[in-house]
This record gives C-alpha cells, structure tokens and sequence, in this order.
C-alpha cells in the first residue's frame, strides 16, 4: 500500500513545525449506514469560529475539502474568500458514498475510498478534483482519503492526477473491524513514498501509543483491550505504562496534546499535525461537541495547545506545501 517508504527526519535542532488539517465535509452519522443523500454541510457558516483562532496564532490550515462541501455555495464560498486572501491551502478529501459517480454498493467497508475498485476509485476522486477547480479555483495537490482509507490503488491514482502530497495515514489507528486500514504499526514521522519518478510525501496525522512500555506499547495495549470491561486501557493510561493519544481537540485534553507531543519530540519528531473535523465547531454533529459547553472546552484546546506549541516549544506554523518544498530541500 505505502510501497518503498522512506522515512524523514529533520535535524533534531530543528524547530518543531506545526500543521493544521480540517476534514472539511458533510454533516452525518459517524455510526450509521452510508447514506448518499446525507449532504448537509450547515456547520460551514460556523466556520469562522476556528478561522479566528487559526488568524490569531499566524496559521495558515489546510482544509481538505470532500464533495458536498465543493459543490454546495454554503460549502465553497467561504473556502474561495479564503483561498482568495491567501489564509488557507485545500486538499481532496474523498467520501465515496456521496461522491458521483455512486457505482458502489453502499457499504460499511466501501466508506473507505481505498476499497473501491481502481477505476472507480479514480472516477470518484477525477469528479471531485473538477469541482474543486470550478468552485473554489484551486487544482488540489493534497489528498487525505475519507475515514483514513488509503487502498492498494491509492498511490497510483495520485501520481496519475498529479497530487504530491497525502495526509490519510493515521497511526495508531486499526480500523480492520469496520473493513478500513491498520496503522497501528506506523509513526509520525514523514516518509516518502511510490513511483521513483513521481515521490509523494506523506504526512501522518500524529498519534502514537505513548508511556513506559516502549517497545511493547502494541501488545500490552492489546491486551488491556481484551479486559475492557474492567477498565484495563484507562488503568494502564493513569499508571503511565500505556496510552493510546491522537494531537485533535476531538476526544483528547490539553493535557494529552502536550504528552503526547513530548513524548513524540524526546523521539525526535519535529513534524506534528493538528487534526479535526469541520462538523464539530457547531455543537450537535459530533459526538465529540454535543452542547455550547463542549464547544467552548473545544474550542478552549486549541489556544491551550498554540500557546504551548509556539510559546513553550518554539515550535513553528507550516502548511503541506511548505513542508514538502522544506523536505525536498533536506535531499
């Protein structure tokens, strides 16, 4: 899937480069059956609501945008203004089940776009690249599959329509029980991977399992998910012996963002990548923001960890683009 990887690693006197990704798409159930006329995309009137915060701190993100978002006026118009100001970058962002041409059968495991046949798959994402362009007048060059679900024909795909850069790994992530990727196995860095003539670089989201057991994080986290009912994960994460962290506001604390990002910076890391999904910053389409209160501990996480980020780390802001021109530079 991710053939002849080759691993990045700036100088660890490096300054730590941040990354902001906003899975830009349509309002849905996350539990449900792919529902193709499930296209809503009303959180994107909200959207300032991060905008904001992302101006504050000197962030350029990059919203990766799916299809009902590109195709609709309350989706894209907010996008062009900012493109048009220069205050983000856009990727592909690929939902299957509510891209045309809708030729799958509708699925749990054909929600991850890497599933679908190649010529299917390439049609789909062909569609979606053409009304990137009409809308919002960008021919994207970024990709992050829907649900992380990079497939054996991914790659290919990519370097025929010209991206060069993806975001869809997403370690420690092992959705094999819905029909979607492993990554348990992958790490955070960068890694350069596909044709010797066309490279693509890749940008995992940053997660990892972090604590004392080291090496043995996977197994011993395996473990204590068979002891689930007593509670063995959250055991293990308050005795520090294993946790299993993800850098997004959704779902994570302050706290756990600065843990794992040190942790991942004492093993050299200096690429990091802050995630979430659009639909989040309206209260009600995630489980994660389900009232104002959520909302404003959500939106709370990302000043806590800017400030920490920038202020505490010295770290610096970066898109996609710009870390692959300062990549390239590092060969």
């Amino acid at each position: 899937m991710f053939d002849q990887r080759e691993p990045i690693d700036l100088p660890l006197e490096a300054p730590p480069h941040l990354i902001v990704v906003v899975d830009t798409e349509e309002e849905f159930d996350w539990q449900a059956e792919p529902d193709p006329d499930a296209s809503r995309v009303t959180a994107m009137a909200r959207i300032d609501r991060v905008q904001n915060i992302f101006r504050e701190y000197g962030i350029c993100p990059c919203y990766v945008i799916d299809y009902p978002i590109a195709n609709q006026p309350l989706g894209h118009t907010v996008l062009r203004r900012l493109v048009e100001r220069g205050e983000c970058e856009i990727g592909a962002h690929l939902h299957p089940w509510v891209n045309p041409p809708l030729g799958e059968t509708m699925s749990r495991a054909n929600m991850y776009p890497g599933n679908l046949p190649a010529a299917l798959e390439r049609e789909k994402l062909v569609t979606l690249i053409q009304t990137i362009r009409q809308r919002l007048g960008v021919s994207p060059v970024i990709y992050k599959a829907g649900r992380y679900g990079f497939g054996p024909n991914t790659a290919d795909i990519l370097a025929d329509l010209g991206f060069r850069i993806d975001l869809s790994v997403c370690p420690p992530l092992d959705s094999r029980g819905d029909g979607g990727p492993d990554y348990r196995r992958f790490d955070a860095r960068p890694f350069w991977f596909g044709r010797a003539h066309h490279r693509l670089l890749e940008l995992p989201c940053t997660g990892a399992f972090v604590g004392w057991a080291g090496a043995w994080s996977l197994g011993v986290y395996e473990l204590a998910l068979k002891f689930r009912a007593l509670r063995a994960p959250g055991i293990l994460s308050r005795l520090g012996v294993v946790d299993r962290l993800m850098l997004s506001p959704e779902g994570f604390s302050s706290e756990e963002h600065i843990k794992l990002t040190r942790a991942l910076y004492r093993r050299g890391v200096r690429t990091f990548t802050w995630s979430f999904h659009s639909p989040s910053v309206v209260p009600g389409h995630t489980a994660y923001v389900r009232d104002e209160p959520e909302l404003r501990v959500f939106l709370e996480r990302f000043r806590r960890y800017f400030d920490f980020f920038f202020n505490e780390l010295g770290g610096v802001a970066s898109t996609p683009t710009r870390m692959r021109a300062l990549m390239e530079a590092q060969t």
